[in-house]
């Protein structure tokens, strides 16, 4: 019988790098995920190996490799630093399950995982990932997430959710996370767009680590919270640029570094917000113009992902 789990992918709208030290941050998991299948298949092989194999949104089949059923060691692989991570992750699972559990799968099992959106977009390839194997295994996902990945854990709580969340995570506390009515009434001017170029978020946190002022974080967290509290209560977009300026202001100061607005877009007519680590992947981009204009913008400037806030973001059953 096959097993199919599915995770959301993320993007977060407040709270970069701040997250990580207790800030309130607001959360938007997005319709695309992926998708995790689970297919036994003794037929196949009978000698304590399983198959993995890894599909991108256009049914490109990028990884693939095989496993170790008892140890999740990898034997070979399409990719060896790909295989090697995965491996990192199947032998978390066995520490987590302890000796009761000896086998990840039965010896011949087919698993495959399907994204819905371009890997390269940074949505989640790996958060999504970890949350499909908790569920699959019953572990606790922000744990796993700890052991290999590593990070606030705000992506885990996307995986799992069909609304924006709340999320903070204090030194040493288990994530408090609560589904939050983000439903703006001006969400028809909020657009996504791509910058053609993943960011690594390991090296955005080693530059916030390496700036930031142990005595000023307090502070800090503080502002980003209530900046966060303050973004899902606007009521027009008038307010909502307000708070973008000032969410953007401050991480510059901070990180001492470029807003994405003053990179790419110095004379566009709305706001841009950087999401997540700053240099990569998705802005934000406010406007009070037509679709059709907004997406010219961005186009004729090479940037050609330009996405409605409904087209990418679940909204549960909120509004």
């Amino acid at each position: 019988m096959r097993t199919l789990i599915t995770g959301r992918g993320k993007l977060l709208l407040t709270g970069e790098y701040f997250v990580l030290d207790g800030a309130l941050s607001l959360a938007l998991p997005t319709k695309p995920g992926q998708a995790f299948y689970v297919h036994p298949d003794p037929a196949r092989d009978n000698t304590g190996k399983f198959l993995w194999e890894s599909y991108d949104w256009d049914d490109n089949c990028w990884f693939r490799g095989v496993y170790e059923c008892e140890t999740g060691n990898l034997l070979r692989a399409s990719d060896a630093a790909i295989g090697q991570q995965l491996s990192k992750f199947f032998k978390a699972i066995v520490t987590l399950r302890g000796k009761e559990e000896p086998f990840l799968f039965e010896s011949g099992t087919h698993l495959a995982t399907l994204l819905d959106f371009p890997r390269l977009w940074g949505l989640g390839t790996s958060s999504t990932l970890i949350y499909c194997l908790a569920q699959y295994f019953k572990i606790d996902p922000f744990v796993l997430s700890d052991m290999t990945l590593g990070g606030s854990g705000y992506d885990i709580a996307c995986a799992g959710s069909d609304a924006p969340v709340y999320y903070q995570r204090k030194m040493g506390d288990y994530p408090s996370i609560w589904t939050c009515t983000f439903n703006p009434p001006f969400k028809e001017n909020l657009y996504f767009v791509y910058l053609n170029k993943k960011q690594n978020s390991r090296e955005g946190i080693q530059r916030y680590r390496a700036v930031q002022s142990a005595a000023e974080t307090p502070h800090y967290v503080r502002r980003i919270s209530d900046l966060t509290f303050f973004f899902t209560k606007a009521t027009d977009l008038i307010g909502f640029d307000y708070l973008i300026r000032e969410h953007e202001a401050l991480i510059a100061r901070i990180l001492k570094m470029d807003r994405a607005k003053e990179l790419y877009f110095s004379d566009f007519w709305g706001e841009i917000k950087s999401l997540g680590a700053w240099g990569g992947d998705f802005v934000l981009a406010t406007s009070n113009r037509s679709l059709e204009e907004t997406k010219l913008y961005f186009r004729e400037r090479g940037f050609n992902i330009c996405l409605k806030y409904d087209d990418l973001i679940s909204m549960g059953n909120v509004g």
